[in-house]
């Protein structure tokens, strides 16, 4: 007589043996396989936002390559039938490229590294100093980023043209350093209002004044969060267009955005011409992107990681 056997499905459910819920099979659970689907999601959607963000970029160059026939015939989307070339010497010819490539790295960079050493130093009395009435001041840098351009541009072109610096490069250069800084000054005085009391009271202890506990402790730690800003700060100026085109009315001072839009007037705007001119316009944002990429990157993870 043989001995009885041991559902083990039921004891593992707690049903009675041979019911329904008995005979049905115990599945493994993982529970890493919502959040793999939740990856995979994740990863498609970062993918489609990509392209559509990259998907402008690629039609420029598609057509900065492209002749106006080509154009014509087979739209905006084919691939050009030939490498067309004419468009993109036309523009950097006719506008002297390379002097408006210089007027924008030359007013970036100023601009971007004046902006960040003015913004550690009003953060670094406003963060770190605790000068009376910070959190007024704060306030009044924070409404100071809230004005648009269009409300300066009067004033400031009847001042330049009192100071005799209308039409040059540094009228630029002094407008995008104080309207850089005042958004630099408000990120940074938040970063130095956290910074930990017992580093500043060990070098104060150690004979550090103010000046050096600022080049010493303070931008070595914060070197990162300034790296982020000037990268930011050189992308924006090169990228604008109102004020450069309000203060630098001649060909020898104009930026290269300010060219591109030129093409208006010059009656050159064909698609393949313009494009031409928007692709060499990127290309040294992007190669500046580029270099900067790895220093962009650990400036942005620089908080999270302690």
């Amino acid at each position: 007589m043989s001995a009885p056997t041991l559902d083990t499905t039921a004891v593992v459910t707690g049903a009675e043996p041979g019911s329904r819920a008995a005979r049905r099979p115990v599945r493994n659970r993982r529970p890493g396989a919502k959040k793999k689907a939740a990856d995979w999601v994740a990863l498609g959607f970062a993918i489609l936002v990509g392209l559509l963000i990259a998907a402008p970029i690629l039609l420029i160059l598609i057509n900065s390559f492209k002749s106006p026939s080509d154009y014509a015939s087979n739209g905006p989307l084919s691939i050009p039938q030939a490498i067309y070339t004419d468009g993109i010497v036309a523009f950097w010819d006719r506008v002297d490229f390379p002097v408006k490539l210089w007027n924008s790295i030359f007013i970036s960079g100023v601009v971007a590294i004046g902006a960040v050493a003015i913004s550690v130093l009003n953060a670094f009395a406003l963060g770190i100093g605790r000068v009376k009435g910070r959190t007024w001041i704060v306030v009044l840098i924070l409404l100071a980023n809230m004005l648009p351009q269009e409300v300066l541009l009067y004033p400031l072109y009847f001042m330049f043209k009192e100071v005799g610096l209308y039409d040059n490069t540094w009228s630029v250069i002094i407008i995008f350093i104080v309207i850089q800084s005042a958004f630099g000054t408000y990120l940074l005085a938040s970063v130095y209002g956290t910074f930990p009391k017992e580093v500043l009271e060990a070098a104060a202890l150690d004979g550090a004044g103010k000046w050096r506990i600022l080049t010493s402790v303070v931008f070595p730690i914060s070197r990162p969060t300034l790296s982020v800003l000037l990268i930011f700060f050189f992308i924006w100026t090169w990228n604008e267009f109102l004020i450069p085109l309000t203060f630098l009315v001649s060909n020898a001072n104009q930026t290269v955005p300010v060219a591109i839009a030129s093409l208006q007037g010059d009656r050159l705007m064909d698609v393949t011409t313009t494009s031409a001119s928007a692709l060499l316009g990127l290309i040294p944002t992007l190669v500046f992107f580029l270099i900067f990429q790895r220093t962009l990157t650990r400036g942005i993870t620089a908080g999270a990681v302690k």
